[in-house]
């Protein structure tokens, strides 16, 4: 018994010793996880992975368990996902151990999103597109204030510039917008905005003419379909869905030179806002596709097809021509390029309401600070989000986000530059295959620097602003018709933006539930019961109609609107500026 006892004990001493001696190693030359910090640990592959957890306050920080958020995107409408079942995202699985289950918007955000604000229930991280303000006069957002400052030096250092525009009346910051430019400034090389489109097939038969003006453009549409009446086209169709309703009522402001800023016009030299919803610019725009629709010509079916509808039809190749933004219409054209008819791919044209207006349809330099990512309230592990966020605006990640994975989507020459081979772009003209890789999920609506921001070794932030790969990517439709009209990109058909230190105005938040707020709202509801019935008009009503809608709009508080928003683009202007 003396015998057992002996070894019971030299067996206790031994373990001991053995836990004595991995302690001071797993201390050895570390500070631990006291405050919480990043840490990296090597896993039995050998690879290294970055420990996103919470510090414990002694030794060494262990590995956090995997964890999974959930994630609502309100702005894209795409295949729910895993973000570990991606190519990107299973390698920061293995790097953090953070997984998203990422839940996309099917029907109307507004509703959606009320649902959660009634509820009180809400994912771990939302991007509410649209309905952010209403999120955030909800408290449905936490303070990321104290979180920034403790766990996420990355944000400091990129939106460190920004947190003027972020920080709300309360004094905190509720969510990371998409647009904090880095380095320099790279425009685009495709149009991501707004344009009038029109099918290469019809460019190509009228010999490629210069289209300026609005009676240009459907003129050029109005010959082409009369050649072929017997082919079953839509001349023009629009995009009326929802919030996006913009898409048809901010064409009047483009026609007249005037860029994005939603529905006001800002004058250049006082700063004042005009809303140009009862302008003659606005009547005339009605008045052409309510002449248009009496020709046969516009797409009645514009005021009931949703979303999802309005992008098929642009798909089936009979639409000859349509106004959007590029953003909006990205997975049309990319069905149309894998198509392989170009004939059936769409141009942009900077078209004007009349001669000698100077379009204004490619952004100039921006930070949009009234969209973005947040975590809510329903969050338990908001230090760990956190993190990941941080973890995201490392350069390195950046870089992954928007060129893909080295070897698969992008390559490097021997001057370090970027670029993509041509099997690689074609494989990328497939959205199966960007969802695969994860790409379609972690371009956008992340913490991120602007896609107009460039890489510390002078590359391109988005392969899209890296001249040799977009001219690489061009289709040979796009090609032929970039030749026809002399140039070598698409932006170069457009006018330089002027510089607009407020832009965009849209982004500019009213005070929830005051009468600006109401206005804008009856505005739109105006808007949507009117402008159908304008477009649709029978023969020799419109006139009529056009001024009982005047009449209405009139009723609202429309200089009360214009009196804030000039305010209000002033203080940005001259917080821009650091006045």
């Amino acid at each position: 018994m003396a015998k057992k006892k002996k070894i019971l004990l030299i067996s206790l001493a031994i373990v001991m010793v053995l836990s004595m001696l991995a302690a001071c190693s797993g201390n050895n030359g570390g500070n631990g996880g006291s405050n919480g910090g990043t840490s990296t640990s090597t896993n039995s592959g050998g690879s290294s992975t970055t420990n996103t957890g919470g510090g414990n306050g002694g030794g060494a920080e262990e590995e956090p368990e995997p964890v999974t958020f959930t994630l609502f995107n309100a702005g894209a409408s795409r295949n729910d996902v895993e973000t570990k079942d991606t190519m990107i995202g299973a390698i920061y699985y293995e790097k953090t151990g953070v997984n998203f289950a990422i839940e996309h918007l099917v029907g109307d955000v507004a509703q959606k999103i009320g649902t959660m604000i009634a509820s009180g229930e809400y994912p771990d991280v939302l991007v509410p597109d649209t309905e952010i303000d209403k999120v955030v006069d909800a408290g449905g957002f936490i303070p990321l204030n104290d979180l920034i400052e403790q766990y996420a030096p990355n944000i400091k250092k990129v939106y460190g510039p920004y947190f003027n525009l972020m920080t709300h009346e309360d004094g905190n910051i509720y969510f990371l917008p998409f647009s904090p430019l880095v380095g320099e400034f790279k425009g685009d090389a495709n149009i991501n905005q707004g344009a009038f489109w029109i099918q290469h097939r019809v460019l190509k038969e009228l010999g490629y003419p210069k289209l300026t003006t609005l009676d240009d453009y459907f003129g050029a549409i109005r010959e082409f379909a009369n050649k072929h009446k017997d082919e079953d086209l839509i001349g023009f169709t629009s995009l009326t869905d929802g919030w996006r309703f913009f898409a048809f009522s901010n064409v009047p402001n483009h026609l007249m030179g005037y860029p994005n800023d939603g529905g006001v016009q800002i004058n250049m030299e006082t700063l004042e806002a005009d809303d140009y919803t009862d302008n003659e610019e606005t009547r005339r725009w009605l008045k052409t596709i309510n002449d248009l629709y009496h020709e046969g010509l516009f797409d009645e079916t514009s005021f009931v097809n949703n979303y999802d509808q309005y992008l098929a039809r642009l798909t089936s190749g009979r639409v000859l021509g349509f106004f959007d933004y590029g953003w909006q219409v990205l997975d049309a054209f990319q069905n149309l390029k894998a198509s392989g008819n170009g004939d059936l791919e769409y141009m942009p044209m900077p078209i004007v309401m009349d001669e000698g207006i100077k379009d204004q349809y490619l952004d100039p330099p921006s930070f949009v600070n009234n969209r973005g990512i947040g975590i809510t309230i329903s969050a338990e592990d908001p230090v760990r989000i956190i993190k990941f966020f941080d973890f995201l605006l490392e350069e390195e990640n950046q870089l992954m986000n928007q060129w893909g994975i080295k070897g698969e989507t992008y390559e490097v020459d021997e001057n370090g530059r970027l670029y993509r081979t041509e099997e690689q772009i074609e494989k990328l003209r497939s959205n199966a295959y960007n969802e695969q890789v994860g790409l379609a999920y972690f371009s956008y609506y992340w913490p991120m620097w602007s896609q107009d921001s460039t890489l510390s070794d002078g590359n391109a932030h988005s392969p899209s602003r890296q001249p040799e790969v977009a001219f690489l990517s061009y289709t040979d439709a796009e090609k032929e018709y970039l030749q026809a009209y002399g140039v070598k990109s698409f932006p170069e058909l457009f006018a330089t933006p002027d510089d607009r230190p407020w832009y965009p105005a849209w982004s500019i938040a009213l005070e929830s539930g005051s009468r600006e707020e109401v206005f804008t709202n009856r505005k739109d509801e105006l808007m949507k019961r009117y402008f159908p019935r304008l477009a649709l008009a029978a023969p020799g009503e419109f006139d009529a109609l056009w001024d009982e809608f005047v009449k209405e709009f009139n009723k609202l508080d429309v200089k009360l609107y214009e009196e804030t928003m000039t305010r209000l683009v002033k203080e940005k202007t001259a917080a821009v500026r650091g006045e």
